[in-house]
């Protein structure tokens, strides 16, 4: 059974640094497919980063240049690090995880996963 518990959201000031970790048990990374999505109140759920089996990333366009998604094999542990943060990037973060390496169907960002955490709140204030 695949399981993922995510921690390290904070509120933090505009133009600062966060690290969000997403602990993942059930899953052998080089199978699976995982991402970072965000909620925000009032707005739609956003695909924010991912990284697929073969350790292929990709962001969102908001974030390219500011946040980094990497997998520690050795701790079985998705990090997103969140750079130069700004007010928009408030939210609910999430990690989800699908069967891969890669998606197949529908785009990453809109993807139904079958495998999700709680979540763990960002604000940013100006």
């Amino acid at each position: 059974r695949v399981e993922l518990v995510e921690s390290g959201g904070d509120s933090v000031q505009a133009g600062g640094s966060l690290t969000l970790s997403c602990a993942a048990s059930g899953l052998t990374y080089h199978s699976y497919f995982m991402a970072w999505l965000r909620q925000a109140p009032g707005k739609e759920r956003e695909g924010v980063a991912f990284i697929d089996g073969y350790g292929e990333t990709g962001y969102a366009d908001s974030v390219k240049g500011r946040f980094t998604i990497s997998y520690d094999i050795a701790k079985n542990t998705l990090y997103l690090l969140m750079t130069n943060l700004d007010p928009e990037d408030t939210g609910m973060y999430v990690c989800v995880a699908d069967e891969g390496p890669r998606l197949y169907g529908a785009p990453w960002s809109v993807y139904d996963y079958n495998f999700r955490g709680q979540g763990t709140q960002v604000t940013v204030s100006s």
